[in-house]
């Protein structure tokens, strides 16, 4: 009778062993979750033992913990986070000469120090409410000591939002380093100006580029009056030039004329004949056909015997 129950034990135990089985693996993987960590590639963490501080950022990897309560394991991200703020992202702010502007900032930020990160405070959350208070602290002192001008203006060369970003930079990393925080960079996302204040603002742009573009007009019209002094002193010149030129061929030629006048003045006959020759020459050049009184000079010339009125020719000068 007892060996007949012993068998229907064993019997019992082969047939539920699946399920004994996956209850084991359960417990030895809730046994693992306790007694164990892993740290990832991206991550720090900070190990406590009641309380006190055990380990700062071990290796990446599994590793053994006593169970909670007596250890705890914080875990951060060592990655750059980029926080614009969580109370107030666009906030007013009043420049050096009074006018009122709207600024949004931003931070990326590390978490350099674990530890003192973590004792000073222990959450992401918690330490970005105080870097937020230290952005608008520095953003607020930082734009007072700058004048709108500074600020907004269509002239590059005049704006020092550089400046005002490396200023906002330094004073945060003063801040931020006694707390385990490294602050990378800071940036200026946002501009803006109030609506009581936007006409004004407009107005000035519009007078600015009103002023820069008087000077471009009163530029191009002091070229264009240089441009039209030097073409009337070249026109001048060229006048004078021609007028100097064309006397002296005048009085070249004119020297030539009374030459010829002189011989003429000897030979009145011949200055005749060849007038008439010179006449017949111009108005015979191609083929014509003339109807005219022989009695009229040029003429005359073919008139009947005409031959035998031969001029004396006298010397020429040549």
């Amino acid at each position: 009778m007892q060996g007949g129950e012993e068998f229907m034990s064993t019997s019992n135990f082969f047939k539920h062993w699946p399920t004994v089985l996956l209850g084991v693996i359960v417990a030895v993987v809730l046994f693992m979750a306790i007694v164990t960590y892993q740290v990832n590639q991206n991550e720090c963490a900070v190990i406590t033992t009641l309380g006190r501080i055990e380990q700062v950022s071990p290796e990446p990897g599994l590793h053994l913990r006593w169970p909670y309560p007596f250890q705890r394991i914080y875990k951060f991200d060592r990655r750059t986070r980029c926080f614009e703020g969580n109370a107030g992202k666009l906030e007013e702010s009043t420049t050096a000469d009074g006018q009122n502007i709207l600024i949004g900032i931003f931070v990326n930020y590390r978490i350099s120090n674990p530890e003192l990160f973590f004792t000073s405070f222990e959450r992401i959350s918690e330490a970005e409410k105080q870097l937020n208070n230290w952005m608008r602290d520095s953003r607020n002192a930082t734009f007072g000591r700058y004048r709108f001008s500074q600020i907004i203006n269509t002239d590059p060369q005049k704006m020092k939002l550089g400046a005002i970003q490396d200023e906002i930079l330094k004073e945060l990393v003063e801040r931020a380093a006694p707390f385990g925080l490294e602050i990378q960079s800071v940036g200026i996302n946002t501009i803006n100006v109030p609506t009581t204040i936007s006409e004004e603002v407009f107005k000035r742009m519009i007078q600015e580029r009103k002023v820069v573009a008087q000077d471009y007009l009163s530029r191009g019209a002091q070229e264009a009056s240089d441009i039209r002094t030097k073409a009337e002193q070249s026109r001048a010149e060229i006048l004078t030039n021609a007028e100097a030129t064309a006397k002296s061929i005048r009085a070249e030629g004119d020297a030539e004329a009374a030459k010829y006048y002189e011989v003429f003045k000897e030979n009145p006959e011949l200055a005749v004949f060849l007038r008439k020759l010179d006449s017949l020459r111009r108005i015979m050049k191609g083929r014509t056909t003339l109807v005219l009184d022989t009695n009229a000079a040029p003429f005359d010339l073919l008139k009947p015997g005409a031959e035998k009125l031969k001029p004396v020719v006298g010397p020429v000068a040549r």
